[in-house]
């Protein structure tokens, strides 16, 4: 078995997801620490893999069974990409296609893994994994049995500029195995959501709005907050469930990542899924009235003002 960490790349429609140099950046640490090499893993058709030059080697596996995701067919490559490769460690992102690929490794293969992750180190040779429980009110940390072991990394876990590296690393093209193309499921179709008006994920200042604003009734003061900012109101899931603001909207897990340069917390606890879609910001400002609400510990400033006492001031202020 070798010491060598492999990196199982995810992209949609040719292009990487930013998880995947998240997963390179943390896996050439690793690396590093058992004195192997960081291999990539690219399984799809077409998909350029110029961009990964963080990995010491790339495995290139060109097939157009691969084009679109199948679950089926790609976990059945990566299984043969992993049987031959035997790392000691293979990162796969935890989304809705990572799942279904770490899930299904680890039964083919008879691989321990450790789903939503959060945290991988190698101590005295040992995996040791933190992950997410109980949607993030409970970290738990495991040491993997094993020779070859599986970590499924959840999105915003670890800086993707780390895995951002130029290189010219050995790419090995590997053929896919036969039964790439006998397989029970069909891809019939991507259906992609409507665009928004906005893209929140390219706002330099984001004002987000939780369900301490009380009614959608208090939109219009939040979004002349944003306005005078020159900023674009976001919201939490809450929010988008009771439908006072579209989808498109969203920051969390189950929406979009965003990184805006100030991003200020109106009304918003602070749900580990909140958190994990905007912890990156650059200044993070909240205002909630409960002194223990969870958001404060990553605020970098915030008061337990009334909000409705708090916005009004600063739009005085701004205008």
């Amino acid at each position: 078995m070798s010491q060598d960490i492999l990196v199982v790349a995810e992209h949609l429609n040719g292009a990487i997801a930013d998880v995947t140099y998240e997963m390179l950046g943390k896996g050439k640490e690793l690396a590093s620490a058992t004195g192997g090499a960081l291999i990539c893993a690219v399984l799809g058709s077409g998909v350029d893999p110029s961009s990964l030059g963080c990995a010491d080697k790339i495995l290139n596996v060109d097939h157009p069974g691969l084009a679109d995701f199948n679950p089926e067919a790609h976990s059945t490559v990566l299984s043969s990409v992993v049987t031959t490769a035997a790392p000691r460690l293979t990162l796969v992102a935890n989304t809705s296609m990572g799942m279904d690929l770490a899930a299904s490794l680890s039964v083919k293969n008879d691989l321990p893994l450790v789903a939503y992750g959060l945290n991988v180190a190698i101590e005295d040779g040992k995996v040791i994994a933190t992950s997410q429980l109980y949607g993030g009110k409970i970290c738990a940390e495991s040491e993997l049995e094993g020779d070859s072991v599986i970590v499924s990394v959840l999105a915003g876990s670890f800086p993707a500029a780390a895995g951002r590296m130029d290189g010219s690393p050995a790419v090995e093209t590997v053929e896919a195995p036969a039964a790439v193309t006998d397989t029970r499921l069909r891809f019939t179709g991507l259906i992609e959501p409507e665009a928004g008006d906005v893209d929140i994920t390219q706002q330099d200042i984001l004002v987000g709005v939780g369900r301490g604003i009380g009614s959608d009734e208090h939109l219009p003061m939040m979004e002349q907050l944003a306005k005078a900012l020159g900023g674009t109101v976001a919201a939490s899931r809450p929010i988008v469930d009771n439908k006072w603001l579209p989808k498109t909207r969203q920051v969390g897990k189950s929406g979009l990542k965003v990184t805006p340069k100030i991003y200020v917390a109106l009304g918003i606890s602070g749900a580990p899924e909140h958190i994990e879609g905007m912890k990156d910001a650059e200044l993070i400002v909240a205002i909630n009235t409960d002194e223990t609400a969870p958001i404060f510990e990553f605020a970098h400033y915030g008061t337990t003002e009334d909000l409705f006492d708090v916005v009004p001031a600063l739009i005085e202020k701004l205008t």
